[in-house]
């Protein structure tokens, strides 16, 4: 076969073990999104996903869908992510890929994590295996673009979103009552959806007092993430649904306070900025990805920082007047606008993965 129908080949294939990686989305967590497809004679006989951390990954369960497992030793395996070189919850897949006598491997991009990077390459080639690194690469990287940055950056992927007003606010002026709402009952299932894909969940310590948010995953399928607050002088009620111990909460604090069950009091130094000691603790806890929920003050410091990786904007058609205006984003920063379910999105990223 030529190279350019290699090449057709290869990426029809690898979009398929995108599809299927992105199954995974809410149960992979802290392990990335992973699809791996088998082609034996042009013809699809086995295809895979990581379902879920602690479970089989991609390649296994690929192999295991195969009914002839004889035809293995004349196939072609494509995979998402290089296959993993080191003992985790499983067993290396490399090794796995070799013992089945798979001749022909086709990886989408390098594993970031340094146990792999590069390794479980390695080990294939080593084998005698053919490779072939770097088919749709870009999009692989995409999939796991939360992965990459935590373990290339050392912090969470930072997702802002918000909903604003079709002449520029995300809420009226308020001291108490009810927020207003922007979002349609569709668009609020969309929210609840990113909440699920996400390991931590912020808000201020104004949106937390007025609005006593949950913060929490109702209206999706998924777990709820792990919620995260800033009260510089713990002046938050424990009446709060926060501190309700239905999911882990962190507060940041400049306050030394010992954790109550289900709440854990994090002491910050409020005389440096805030928002990279978060940001650390998080990492530290094995926490990949955040969501910046708000109020506006909270998502222009991250704005403003430049500590964000991707922004969901919601455009309502409300008009509000007047109110709290909407955090200003960097006319200079790459915009894409979405239609989706009735609304308008702007969606921005901030890539370096």
């Amino acid at each position: 076969m030529d190279k350019d129908r290699q090449r057709i080949e290869d990426e029809k294939y690898m979009r398929r073990c995108i599809e299927l990686a992105r199954n995974g989305l809410c149960n992979t967590s802290p392990n990335p999104m992973v699809g791996a497809v088998i082609v034996c004679d042009g013809r699809i006989i086995g295809e895979g996903y990581h379902v879920r951390c602690g479970e089989g990954h991609a390649e296994v369960n690929a192999v295991r869908s195969v009914a002839d497992p004889l035809l293995l030793k004349r196939s072609t395996i494509y995979v998402s992510l290089e296959p993993c070189a080191h003992y985790g919850k499983t067993p290396p897949c490399a090794d796995m890929l070799v013992e089945k006598g798979i001749p022909r491997v086709v990886i989408g991009c390098q594993d970031p994590f340094a146990k792999v990077a590069g390794r479980g390459i390695r080990k294939l080639l080593d084998a005698g295996c053919e490779v072939t690194v770097g088919v749709l690469e870009e999009e692989c990287r995409c999939l796991i673009r939360r992965f990459i940055t935590y373990h290339t950056c050392k912090q969470p992927y930072v997702t802002l979103k918000w909903a604003e007003s079709a002449d520029g606010y995300i809420d009226v002026c308020r001291t108490g009552g009810k927020p207003v709402v922007l979002s349609s009952p569709q668009t609020a299932m969309l929210v609840h959806k990113l909440r699920a894909e996400h390991d931590a969940i912020m808000v201020g310590r104004r949106t937390a007092l007025l609005d006593d948010p949950g913060l929490t995953v109702r209206r999706w399928y998924g777990r709820s993430p792990v919620r995260v607050v800033l009260d510089r002088q713990l002046s938050l009620p424990q009446s709060l649904q926060l501190f309700d111990g239905t999911v882990p909460t962190l507060v940041f604090t400049g306050e030394a306070r010992e954790s109550l069950p289900g709440v854990e009091y994090v002491q910050v130094d409020f005389g440096r900025d805030v928002l990279p000691q978060v940001l650390a603790g998080l990492y530290g806890r094995g926490l990949q990805s955040l969501l910046v929920e708000g109020g506006s003050r909270l998502l222009q410091s991250f704005l403003d920082a430049g500590l964000w990786d991707e922004i969901i904007v919601e455009e309502a058609p409300a008009r509000l007047g007047t109110g709290v205006p909407a955090p200003q984003v960097d006319r200079h920063a790459a915009c894409e606008r979405r239609y989706l379910l009735g609304r308008y999105y702007r969606h921005y990223e901030n890539r370096h993965w």
